[in-house]
């Protein structure tokens, strides 16, 4: 069975991910920062589903990143099949007090090493004799500017955006594209946004909240069977549609007094 390659796949969301491709004996290839958790889960899933789980110990964010993973694959000898950009992190608070070099940061983890990684991993996608596949992590978030959250709805809508647009260019090709938009779900997402201290989000969140291993079974089944996006949960999916047919101005009013840092 050929190989696939997950990014942030130490926890959360693409751990889970990870789960899901190990139960349809993909063998993995696992790349975060954390070594430790990564050796961790690599164990389990062998011995789990009985698959090949290669890992490896990167800064994602750092600019040579997605070079240094390619080559990584290449050196191995990989059969990559399976690309999920899955990578990515949110800064909560207003955007004149965050800190411009953690938003930056966050800018280039999100939409450049994804780019950067899609880019250099395609060859490898092409080259697998069958059916090849790209899954990349956007966000509920991806379908309306929300304060609080400015740089990171960005990101999220540049990730919509060029998921799609690749799915174009694809066609007639042998590998698909999909995007996968969850909103709320119960990972470590809003203690390192920064919005775990404010009590109206947590309350919010806790309302739509999903699991992550059930997002993930939504992601894994979308790409396989070619979707061009999805978005888990009835309520986030009426959200998203909502935000496509409602003035903008008052679905951004309504999402700035709901994310505002105020308690």
């Amino acid at each position: 069975m050929s190989y696939a390659l997950i990014t942030g796949a130490s926890k959360g969301i693409g751990k889970e991910l990870a789960v899901s491709l190990a139960k349809r004996k993909y063998n993995l290839l696992l790349v975060a920062r954390t070594e430790p958790l990564l050796k961790e889960i690599a164990k389990e899933l062998e011995q789990t589903y009985g698959v090949s789980v290669q890992y490896n110990a990167i800064d994602l964010s750092a600019a040579d990143a997605a070079e240094d993973i390619i080559a990584w694959c290449q050196k191995g000898g990989y059969d990559v099949s399976v690309l999920v950009n899955n990578a990515g992190y949110g800064l909560h608070g207003a955007f004149e007090k965050l800190s411009l070099d953690e938003q930056l940061n966050m800018m280039w983890l999100n939409m450049s090493t994804m780019v950067q990684l899609t880019h250099l991993a395609l060859p490898l996608l092409k080259r697998h004799s069958g059916k090849s596949y790209i899954l990349n992590i956007a966000s509920t978030a991806a379908y309306q500017a929300v304060p609080y959250l400015g740089v990171y709805s960005a990101t999220k809508a540049f990730v919509l955006s060029f998921t799609r647009a690749l799915r174009q260019e694809m066609k007639g090709s042998n590998v698909s594209v999909t995007c996968l938009s969850p909103g709320a779900v119960e990972t470590h997402f809003m203690e390192r946004a920064g919005m775990d201290k404010v009590n109206k989000i947590v309350k919010q969140a806790k309302k739509f909240e999903m699991q992550p291993n059930v997002v993930a079974e939504f992601g894994i089944k979308a790409l396989l069977s070619g979707k061009a996006e999805v978005i888990p949960g009835v309520g986030n999916k009426v959200g998203a549609f909502a935000n496509r047919l409602l003035p903008k101005n008052a679905v951004e009013g309504v999402a700035k007094g709901l994310y505002s840092p105020e308690k």
